[in-house]
Formats: C-alpha cells, sequence, structure tokens
C-alpha cells in the first residue's frame, strides 16, 4: 500500500499550484475513473465523484473539462469575449445545451453567470436556486445516480 506523503507550505498559492500542476488531465470520462478509482482506494468503499466540463462547439469541446484553469485565467467575462469572433456561442455543460452570453449574476459560482440554459433568458447565476437545482448538469447526474440506486439497492 502506497504511503501517504505531506506537502508543507505556508503560502496557500503554492499548494494551489502544486494541486493544479498534480490534476489529472484527459478526456471526462477517463477522469472521472481515475478520479473514482483512486477515492475508492482511500476510504476502501462506494464513492461518487463529480467534475465538470463546460464544452463549446466552435472550439471543437474546449475547455471540456479544462474549464477550471480556462476560469482562473480569464473568468466568467473572458469565456464570453473568446467566442465574440464565433456566430455558434453554444455551449453543453455536462448534458445541459445552453449559450455562452455576458456574465450576468453573482460572479460567485464558476462559470454560471455566462452559462444561459438554452430555452431560458436568465443565465444559472441569476436563476433562483431552486430554479436552477431542478435543471442542471448536476441535477441530471444525481437524478440518474438516484434513480440507480432505487432500482438495484
Amino acid at each position: 500500500m502506497a504511503k501517504p506523503i505531506t506537502f508543507v507550505t505556508g503560502n496557500v498559492k503554492k499548494l494551489e499550484e502544486l494541486v493544479a500542476i498534480l490534476e489529472l488531465q484527459g478526456e471526462i470520462d477517463e477522469i472521472c475513473i481515475k478520479k473514482c478509482k483512486e477515492a475508492v482506494k482511500q476510504v476502501n468503499g462506494p464513492v461518487i465523484v463529480e467534475d465538470t466540463s463546460l464544452c463549446f462547439k466552435a472550439f471543437g469541446g474546449l475547455p471540456g473539462p479544462y474549464i477550471k484553469w480556462f476560469l482562473n485565467s480569464v473568468g466568467p467575462e473572458g469565456l464570453h469575449k473568446m467566442l465574440l469572433g464565433y456566430n455558434d456561442k453554444s455551449a453543453e455543460a455536462g448534458r445541459t445545451e445552453g449559450e455562452i452570453v455576458s456574465p450576468r449574476g453573482p460572479m460567485d459560482f464558476g462559470w454560471d453567470p455566462c452559462f444561459q440554459p438554452k430555452g431560458y433568458d436568465k443565465t444559472y447565476a441569476e436563476l433562483p436556486k431552486s430554479e436552477k437545482n431542478q435543471i442542471s448538469h448536476r441535477y441530471k447526474a444525481l437524478k440518474q445516480l438516484q434513480d440507480y440506486l432505487i432500482a438495484n439497492y
């Protein structure tokens, strides 16, 4: 069994940099499977892994699983600006389709301010949490898990 290693620093930015460098790379499914296998080793039991992708059709699916890096680098406004020269501003978050728009609403949760779900005139950030939580990719994934657990346990 592998022995844990402790990284000691008083600098939060160094820790963030280390985590970013060591973060798994690949396709979203590969990343989730790797994270899940590692978590199972750590806890020696069932786990749930959540990882988000945001895919721009104009960019062939990028940033995809690298959305955290893009968001940290350019923010919601930068995500919108990246698509200004493209007619197709459509995006897919998990399995929720929508568009990248100029950021609106609170800027306190990832790319919510610039993702407007298809059929809505508000961004995720502008929607009441109760409404967002009924249409989001995360809700859909948890609903699938719930249905699976009900059917199999």
